[in-house]
């Protein structure tokens, strides 16, 4: 019998969260710059292989993409496929700040399906449910779950919206686009974290006119998705996002809450 995506994904985030952690306890994070001028280190290395070996021990036949292994991007994709970033927001890795993630993700016929996304610097592990909904745990992180709560996106005042960017992303662009609303905070934030506080009621408001590839997002879609989000294309908003798209590049995107109006 196949292992339940719920209970594979809460196990391997948790694992990898432990090992990122323990190296970013230490002295030398073993920081490298990829070809495109990004950072891995090797807290990335060994998060990835503990993920990829433990997706393909649970589900044997399924296509596994990981940002970290290149052999994986590109090429068709197939109906059901796993996308993995194992560490997500690597910059503030190497910073030492606590916005950085696990993600693990399911996605069926190009839209995510399950998803966890797991902050070990912050104690906030975001995952959807198997039998539908979302939720946040917080706590110890042992075998079996601990303390759970159900995550719904708030109802969102228009007038006075909580908008939610990049704190080492942001641009012009994304600040003329926020100025189109009325804001009444503003929350920042790395990683895949920005969906995740949409999906708990924490913003309303997230939009990226960055670049992302699949495996920044999925993850955090899927939970944003089953707490009663969206996750649009910025220039065509009743477009949702997809998977499994050629080069695994995203378009620029708009993710927010049910009630939200865009403009």
């Amino acid at each position: 019998m196949q292992q339940s995506f719920e209970t594979v994904f809460r196990r391997l985030a948790i694992e990898a969260g432990a090992a990122i952690m323990e190296i970013y306890g230490e002295a030398d994070l073993g920081v490298e710059t990829k070809a495109d001028e990004s950072p891995v280190t090797r807290a990335d290395i060994a998060a990835d292989k503990l993920i990829h070996d433990g997706l393909r021990a649970a589900f044997p036949d399924m296509q596994i993409v990981t940002e970290e292994r290149a052999s994986s991007h590109g090429g068709k994709r197939e109906a059901r496929f796993i996308l993995v970033d194992p560490l997500d927001g690597t910059r503030e890795f190497v910073k030492r700040g606590g916005d950085f993630t696990v993600n693990i993700a399911l996605i069926e016929n190009g839209a995510p399906a399950a998803g966890v996304v797991y902050a070990p610097a912050k104690g906030r592990l975001f995952q959807t449910l198997d039998a539908g909904g979302a939720v946040e745990e917080t706590g110890a992180f042992g075998a079996a779950p601990g303390a759970r709560r159900a995550i719904r996106v708030a109802t969102p005042d228009n007038a006075a919206l909580t908008v939610v960017a990049s704190a080492s992303h942001r641009d012009q662009a994304t600040d003329d686009y926020i100025a189109r609303y009325n804001v009444a905070a503003f929350r920042p934030a790395g990683s895949s974290l920005k969906f995740c506080l949409v999906a708990a009621g924490e913003a309303d408001l997230y939009p990226r006119l960055g670049r992302t590839m699949e495996w920044d997002t999925a993850a955090g879609h899927a939970v944003l998705s089953a707490a009663g989000g969206f996750v649009v294309r910025a220039d065509s908003p009743s477009t949702p996002l997809t998977y499994g798209k050629p080069g695994d590049d995203n378009p620029h995107f708009i993710a927010y809450a049910a009630g939200v109006r865009l403009v």
